[in-house]
């Protein structure tokens, strides 16, 4: 059964960081692309960042492009996602997804 369990959101202020991780089970973690999306209130799954089973390729929307750093520790069965610079349009859930399996969600919230 696979399973992804995301952590690291909080509450951060504009211009901040905060660095989210899934941790992976129940299927060969290196053998897969991962990717992450986000949902804000009121609004719809948005694609946020993917990474190539062996994280040589990154790709990123355009939203977050140059902000957001996505990479994975295979060893550790890890997938991360780097967020600097944020906007209170970051503001959202964030999910770490394998085909269409994703996590229960990390809270990240961009407030002053």
């Amino acid at each position: 059964e696979v399973q992804l369990v995301e952590s690291g959101g909080g509450l951060v202020q504009p211009g901040g960081s905060l660095t989210l991780s899934c941790a992976a089970s129940g299927f060969t973690f290196s053998n897969y692309a991962m990717n992450w999306f986000r949902q804000a209130p009121g609004k719809g799954l948005e694609w946020v960042s993917r990474i190539t089973s062996g994280g040589a390729l990154t790709y990123y929307a355009d939203s977050v492009k140059g902000r957001f750093t996505i990479s994975r520790d295979n060893a550790k069965n890890t997938l991360y996602l780097q967020l600097n610079s944020l906007k209170t349009e970051d503001t959202a859930m964030y999910y770490c997804a394998k085909d269409a399996s994703r996590g229960q969600g990390t809270q990240v919230t961009v407030s002053s």
